[in-house]
Order: C-alpha cells, then sequence, then structure tokens
C-alpha cells in the first residue's frame, strides 16, 4: 500500500504527518510535493483554496491521528483531507455543495494517485520502507 487518505469535515485542508510532533518527515519534500499538486488540482474545479502541509504545523498538534499511525506502518503517503467550508456551514454544508466538493476532492485524489505512479527522486533514499 502506498498511500492511505482520510476525509473529514470541515476547514478546507490536506494534512499529512506529522499529528504528534513538530518534526518533518523523512520524505517530506515528495510528500509536500504531491500535497501541492493535490491542492491545485482541487483548485482547478471551482476556485476553492485549501491549506496544505504537516498536521501539528497547519492545523494543530495532535494524538491518535490515522494518518500518523498509517505512515508509521510504513504507508509513505498518508493524507487527511478536510473539505468544505471554513466555518460559515462548518458541518452543515448546503445539499448544493456536496457535489462539487465531490468533484473537487476526486480532482485531488487523483493527482495523489497520479503522482504515486511516478517516483520521487529522493524517497527510496529518505524512506526506509518503500
Amino acid at each position: 500500500m502506498k498511500a492511505y487518505i482520510s476525509i473529514h469535515a470541515y476547514a478546507q485542508m490536506l494534512l499529512y504527518p506529522y499529528s504528534y510532533k513538530y518534526t518533518a518527515i523523512p520524505n517530506f519534500n515528495c510528500v509536500e510535493s504531491a500535497a501541492q499538486n493535490a491542492v491545485a488540482a482541487l483548485y482547478s474545479a471551482y476556485g476553492v483554496r485549501y491549506r496544505y502541509g504537516p498536521a501539528s504545523t497547519t492545523l494543530y498538534v495532535s494524538s491518535g491521528s490515522s494518518i500518523d499511525w498509517a505512515y508509521r506502518n510504513g504507508i509513505p503517503y498518508a493524507f487527511a483531507f478536510e473539505l468544505r467550508d471554513t466555518g460559515h456551514f462548518g458541518f452543515l454544508l448546503p445539499e448544493s455543495l456536496i457535489k462539487p466538493t465531490c468533484t473537487e476532492t476526486l480532482r485531488a485524489v487523483k493527482a495523489i494517485a497520479s503522482g504515486l505512479l511516478k517516483k520521487c527522486n529522493t524517497e527510496k533514499n529518505r524512506f526506509p520502507y518503500i
């Protein structure tokens, strides 16, 4: 398994490890690049902006994160999407925004999957599980 994706609501973010500490993951450059490409693909659908980065610095430090568990157990690309919106509707996203949210998120997931087909140059040297 090369990727793990967890989907949540809400905050418009794409997060990756670590959640529990401020240290950068060994394959940071590869995962950061995948996140950047995913957010760009997401934006291309409806112009919705997502923040991205390590969960600990982009959101807050937390323990028990499934992305940290997946990463620690050998899955080199572990992401958590925090879907629309940024607080106006919160967890009660209007029905009219559900399909657009799905469309843009699918674009981002496809970008992550496409990126996995192309090996990151530094991956083998920086991530011992691959």
